[in-house]
């Protein structure tokens, strides 16, 4: 009889390649080959006239030229303020939430109720959100009648008629869509770190304060990152909030227009050599931008750029 040592092994390397083709299959077709042809586009003179079709014609670098002799970098100021307009707050509600809820001292009761009331926004959807807004906040709104009939104003404000009350509407949208989402995230991130961490701080007579910025912080750090990140790359592709609630106008005098309102204008008149070189831009940004906050958040981690030590073992580093 032949021993069972020279039967071959049975491989289940391929059942892996096979569950995880349906992913590659589709990143290729929608994402992949989408990519590619907006990247190679852009270097095209590619557009509609009436019914027609102008190109595509080879201009290398024209559409770049044009973008940035445009007002490309206006609206990029604008993204950037709305964005960090309704970040900022969002991170400071969150991780103060996020101690709260997490530090078992405090015996909140009703925490599960909590969570699913600052969640709920987010599930709202964002035209939805923008038209309720638009109707509080219109001249003649619920908002105007309140702060008249208490005497704060003698006639009706202007929100969506001035730069700070539209952009102010647009921070706080995002603000109140977003920040739930964060703070489960920092609430689940809390959660994670050792009590003992905790226990043996308290010991040692350190304050709240000092506890949530020497031991809180620093533990979170790698979910803070990733809550940057997401929500940077969220800010820079804003639209549907200012487009419903300016109207697409992105008025007063362009001050709430974001890229990706700019973009769609592009599209909508069939300039399609102009939209990618406008996509192929926010694209690069948007990487340059992630790059920087992640190296720049973890250079201190180690295997991240940091200086290894270098042990010695009878004289002779190793």
């Amino acid at each position: 009889m032949k021993g069972r040592s020279g039967n071959k092994g049975v491989s289940y390397a391929k059942w892996g390649y096979i569950f995880i083709a349906p992913f590659f299959i589709a990143f290729f077709i929608f994402q992949l080959i989408p990519l590619v042809s907006t990247i190679y586009y852009s270097f095209f003179e590619y557009y509609r006239s009436g019914l027609k079709i102008i190109g595509p014609n080879p201009v290398g670098f024209d559409n770049y030229k044009a973008l940035f002799d445009s007002d490309f970098l206006k609206y990029m100021g604008n993204t950037l303020i709305l964005w960090i307009s309704g970040f900022i707050p969002q991170i400071f509600v969150s991780l103060l939430l996020a101690a709260w809820f997490t530090d078992l001292r405090l015996r909140i009761r009703g925490k599960q109720f909590f969570k699913v009331v600052i969640y709920m926004p987010n599930l709202i959807m964002a035209s939805a959100f923008a038209m309720l807004f638009f109707a509080l906040f219109s001249d003649n709104g619920p908002v105007n009648g309140f702060l008249m009939s208490a005497g704060i104003i003698d006639k009706p404000f202007r929100f969506l008629s001035s730069v700070v009350g539209a952009r102010g509407l647009v921070a706080l949208m995002n603000f109140l869509m977003w920040f739930g989402n964060t703070t489960i995230l920092l609430m689940a991130a809390v959660m994670g770190i050792n009590p003992a961490l905790f226990e043996a701080a308290e010991l040692d007579g350190c304050s709240h304060l000092q506890m949530f910025f020497k031991i809180t912080l620093p533990m979170i750090r790698p979910i803070l990152v990733y809550v940057l990140i997401t929500s940077m790359i969220g800010g820079l592709q804003m639209f549907d909030v200012p487009q419903i609630l300016t109207n697409g106008n992105g008025n007063p005098n362009r001050t709430v227009t974001t890229i990706i309102m700019y973009l769609n204008n592009h599209l909508y008149s069939k300039n399609y050599g102009m939209a990618g070189a406008v996509s192929v831009i926010l694209f690069l940004i948007c990487a340059v931008l992630c790059i920087g906050v992640y190296f720049s958040l973890n250079s201190g981690d180690d295997g991240m750029g940091g200086k290894k030590k270098k042990k010695k073992k009878g004289g002779v580093s190793v």
